[in-house]
């Protein structure tokens, strides 16, 4: 059957998609959307080596991982109405020539400062495409069956993307440098640019629309106060002042920021939406599934590495369990929706998750890597089946003229579980590793070492203390993912407790 023949759908005055153009914009998006999500743990695997290379210390090393996650959730709040307003496929493409760029300069950076400000650079691109990839789908799928399907493969996509972000990583690091793990986004956002040019919807532009810098602002200082402060309290001798500090600062600057959202007409966020217990059940299991992807596979893969001797790779792959377990609950979540509901999916998806993180406690108190494996595998399960519709929770229950905001504000979800997780997780895992730390007589100078430090360091008393406080601060993550997932799941039961089998999901199911 050639293009001309396929089935077309209106998606706009004057505006026609064909089936081969609206599957391919999902190839499209998808492809970003792994880039995006990818970058967000390519570097787990990474991470020993580039500290190494630039002799990062532990806390700039948490920042080269930060910086990302940080910037993206800052500024996602106020990129969905500045889509609307230069058009969603505009930005997108924007976002995709700033993401290339930065790609580069993160793959040559010469110093940790240096790579730290690349990474910050990606998150814009990142944080301009991240709305846009669902506002394309939305406006390229009009049939709510298609839709539903098309958002399941976005949310696996995000989902895998981050899972398998350590293999590649780890992949790239057998042949190349740390460098590759950021050139290998060159070509594909090439390809991308390419791609929507050729292919994609035209762009709908609402110059009417108002962007709030000022409100971006705000949050971006309120997360980074937040996490210097969260960080902070990891240090082996805690700066107070600037712990208090900062927290004061977090408050003040999301405090504001609420409150100017409440007064403007057209606010980043309108925080009325979180009324809706659907919506809000959506955004808590989108939140803790990254947060516990991410706290796991950080907490693994720095362990086996530093620990174990694991290669890059074989790290990677331990934690690509993960990946297997979810991808398969994932693609069939949104197709079995309608007959399932919410409360199944989400609440009961959570709960599995909690279970297999228990498993995997158990393996990593008694050193059993194929009860740990087990455990990560049923996490991945559970978290598979949850975040697969989380998504269609979100945008399937606000207005259609919250759409926009409703797409930036998923994104926020997602975006703010990986950067509190990675802010909380990394951080215990140094505070844990401290507080167990006993060093040997005379072994002083190791006191205030970094835990690649001691591991490395060649004197096989202080390795094996160190490899102690490593193996008690991996547990100590672990059972801190645990009791998230616990928390997830209960608030998910309770918000979602109407949305049986058999109920509709979606109050506004043309909302896409």
């Amino acid at each position: 059957m050639t293009t001309a023949s396929l089935p077309v759908v209106d998606t706009g005055p004057g505006q026609q998609l064909s089936r081969w153009q609206r599957w391919s914009v999902l190839v499209i998006v998808s492809s970003a959307l792994l880039l995006i999500t990818l970058d967000n743990t390519v570097l787990y695997t990474a991470l020993p080596r580039l500290t190494e290379d630039l002799q990062a210390s532990t806390s700039q090393s948490l920042w080269i991982i930060n910086a990302y996650p940080l910037v993206i959730a800052g500024l996602l709040p106020g990129s969905g109405s500045l889509g609307d307003r230069l058009g969603h496929k505009r930005l997108f493409q924007y976002g995709l020539v700033i993401f290339g760029l930065a790609s580069l300069a993160a793959a040559f950076s010469p110093t940790a400062e240096t790579l730290i400000a690349a990474r910050a650079l990606l998150a814009v691109g990142a944080a301009a495409m991240m709305p846009a990839t669902l506002a394309l789908i939305r406006i390229s799928f009009p049939m709510e069956r298609e839709r539903n399907v098309a958002i399941a493969v976005w949310a696996s996509v995000s989902l895998v993307g981050m899972a398998i972000g350590p293999i590649v990583g780890g992949l790239l690091l057998e042949h190349f440098w740390w460098g590759s793990v950021f050139l290998i986004n060159v070509p594909i956002a090439v390809a991308g640019l390419l791609a929507i040019i050729l292919i994609g919807p035209p762009n709908r532009r609402n110059p009417s629309k108002h962007w709030d810098g000022v409100s971006s602002a705000q949050v971006m200082v309120g997360l980074t106060a937040s996490v210097l402060a969260i960080k902070s309290l990891a240090e082996n001798h805690i700066n107070w002042p600037l712990v208090i500090g900062s927290a004061v600062v977090a408050a003040a600057s999301l405090t504001v920021f609420g409150r100017r959202q409440t007064r403007r007409q057209e606010p980043l966020i309108d925080f009325t939406m979180f009324r809706n217990k659907a919506f809000t059940g959506g955004m808590v299991a989108a939140a803790t599934s990254v947060f516990a992807i991410m706290g796991a596979q950080l907490a693994s893969t720095q362990r086996f590495q530093l620990v174990e001797g694991y290669t890059p790779l074989e790290a990677g792959l331990l934690v690509s369990v993960i990946a297997v377990g979810s991808l398969p609950l994932a693609l069939i979540g949104g197709a079995v929706l309608q007959r399932t509901g919410l409360l199944l999916l989400i609440g009961g998806g959570l709960s599995t998750a909690a279970v297999g993180a228990g498993v995997a406690v158990v393996g990593a108190a008694q050193h059993l890597l194929p009860v740990l494996v087990l455990g990560l595998l049923i996490m991945g399960a559970g978290l598979g089946a949850s975040i697969s519709v989380a998504s269609t929770a979100i945008m399937g229950n606000v207005p259609p003229r919250r759409a926009g905001m409703a797409a930036s504000i998923e994104e926020v979800s997602y975006e703010f579980g990986g950067l509190v997780a990675v802010a909380t997780m990394g951080s215990l895992l140094n505070f844990a590793y401290f507080r167990f730390l006993v060093l040997p007589t005379g072994a002083g100078e190791f006191a205030d070492a970094s835990p690649t430090a001691a591991l490395t360091s060649g004197r096989s008393d202080v390795v094996l203390a160190a490899a102690d406080a490593m193996d008690g601060a991996f547990v100590a993550v672990l059972v801190a993912v645990a009791v998230v997932l616990v928390a997830g799941a209960a608030t998910t039961l309770s918000l979602l407790r109407r949305y049986t089998p058999g109920t509709a999901s979606q109050a506004y199911p043309g909302n896409h």
